[in-house]
């Protein structure tokens, strides 16, 4: 039986391009013990389901939906207030008085043969002056270098360790890889890596390299974006450790071609949200990219049903591309 990768793209890999002599890299560290990578191991059965007809092809003839928002619909803060705006998948831009913010920055309209099936909430060039990015794992969803490239104004990219060399070269002023629960500053913001359960392999010869999440910590509010994770005990040290504000949760791609448990479904990024202890939830990587055998429309449907059983809906903001929510 062959292996199978989560993301039916991470097997392929563009060469990155050579280190600016400007850029400044922390040093690279062995996987720290507290790593949790799902097995590689396909589930039994998933080769009974052919995702490339039951949804790869179907996908290719789905027209884009969604619309790009004005650059105009970007919100005035005030202070202690920090504005989200969803680009699609598991991509934000976090906006406080002082800083603006990428985190897994997507504009890609194909991830090589997978077509996005909704528009980004806005263009690249109407965007804001960003002061640092943030990459979460290596994936080709989260790390698109095309998109980097083009958001790179020689300022900082925070990336998990052995992540750094993917983006050398593409106009970053300086790279900092971070270990588990290590810290990087600039600015007003405070940059911290958390575990997840999934794993960092862009190809399948490099599971070196790392992944996980970020605890945003930027003029006194606290988002923890996750990044790509199955459900762990390791939300609740998560919200042991920080009083998080709002959490950005995955609720999609639940139901993968290899049917290995490398997400979290709807019902268990709840529970994520209440183990984190967080104030609101922000759900996220759903809708945008077909990864998955789930019908698209059913990760909202069963995330507000769930919600509403435990009488939590009014704690969850479901965001439109490109429409900012204040928090």
């Amino acid at each position: 039986m062959r292996t199978l990768v989560e993301n039916p793209l991470s097997i392929l890999h563009p060469a990155a391009g050579p280190a600016r002599k400007t850029a400044r890299r922390e040093p690279a560290k062995k996987a720290p013990a507290g790593t949790r990578k799902v097995g590689l191991k396909p589930a039994s059965g998933w080769h009974k389901r052919n995702f490339v007809t039951e949804v790869l092809i179907p996908s290719l003839f789905t027209r884009r939906s969604g619309q790009k928002k004005k650059p105009a619909s970007l919100p005035k803060l005030k202070a202690g207030e920090v504005g989200l705006t969803w680009i699609g998948h598991a991509s934000f831009l976090v906006q406080t008085p002082h800083a603006n913010l990428l985190v897994d920055p997507n504009w890609a309209k194909w991830l090589k043969v997978i077509k996005r099936q909704r528009q980004p909430g806005l263009e690249i060039r109407d965007l804001p002056s960003i002061d640092l990015v943030l990459v979460t794992h290596a994936h080709f969803d989260h790390l698109d270098r095309r998109t980097l490239r083009r958001v790179a104004e020689d300022q900082p990219i925070v990336v998990p360790f052995e992540v750094g060399s993917l983006v050398r070269g593409l106009g970053f002023e300086s790279i900092h890889e971070l270990d588990y629960w290590k810290t990087f500053e600039h600015g007003p913001a405070k940059i911290t890596l958390t575990p997840c359960r999934h794993w960092g392999a862009r190809m399948l010869h490099d599971s070196h390299r790392g992944f996980g999440g970020y605890i945003i910590e930027l003029d006194g509010r606290t988002i923890f974006h996750c990044g790509d994770t199955a459900f762990f005990d390791g939300f609740k040290e998560i919200g042991k450790r920080f009083q998080i504000d709002v959490a950005l949760l995955p609720i999609g791609a639940y139901d993968p071609p290899s049917g290995r448990e490398v997400h979290m479904n709807p019902e268990q990024a709840l529970q994520a949200f209440q183990d984190l202890g967080a104030r609101q939830m922000v759900p996220m990587h759903y809708g945008t990219f077909r990864l998955s055998y789930e019908p698209p429309e059913e990760p909202l449907q069963r995330l507000r049903a769930a919600a509403r059983k435990l009488g939590i809906q009014d704690r969850i903001t479901i965001m439109t591309e490109g429409l900012p929510a204040v928090f």
